[in-house]
Formats: C-alpha cells, sequence, structure tokens
C-alpha cells in the first residue's frame, strides 16, 4: 500500500510511544490494584493515566510529535 501525501503518521513518533507506554502501565498497575483491594492506589492510577496523555500532548506541542521539527520519521 502506498504511503499518501499527508498520511499523519499514526502516532509513530516519541511523543506517541511514551504517552502510550505511561498509560499501559496505568492501566496494568490499576488493574493489579483493583484485583488487590487497594482502592486509593487504583485512583492513583487513573492520575497517571491522566498524567500520560499530559505527557503525549506537551512532548507533541515541544516538537516530539508525527508533524514536529524534532522528529524524524523512519522508513520500513
Amino acid at each position: 500500500m502506498s504511503n499518501p501525501i499527508g498520511d499523519p503518521g499514526h502516532g509513530h513518533s516519541p511523543a506517541a510511544w511514551t504517552a502510550v507506554i505511561i498509560m499501559l502501565v496505568a492501566v496494568a498497575l490499576g488493574t493489579l490494584f483493583y484485583w488487590l483491594d487497594l482502592p486509593v492506589l487504583v485512583w492513583v492510577s487513573g492520575g497517571l493515566l491522566l498524567v500520560g496523555a499530559i505527557v503525549g500532548w506537551a512532548l507533541a506541542r515541544a516538537g516530539y510529535g508525527v508533524n514536529g521539527p524534532k522528529y524524524t520519521p523512519k522508513e520500513h
């Protein structure tokens, strides 16, 4: 399949990867804490989920997003 001009890149950027990894850890910890019946830590992991979204947004604004000047796409 060809890569048309204007393709957003599907989030293959340092900002996207960092946000996804932080949020994945938050969901995994939240699930573990829910299973261990630790409600305070479940809420903390929910806060970490929001932190992941904010970090991704901040990195994208800092130029590490798909169209940012500090990001160079790699050929597959």
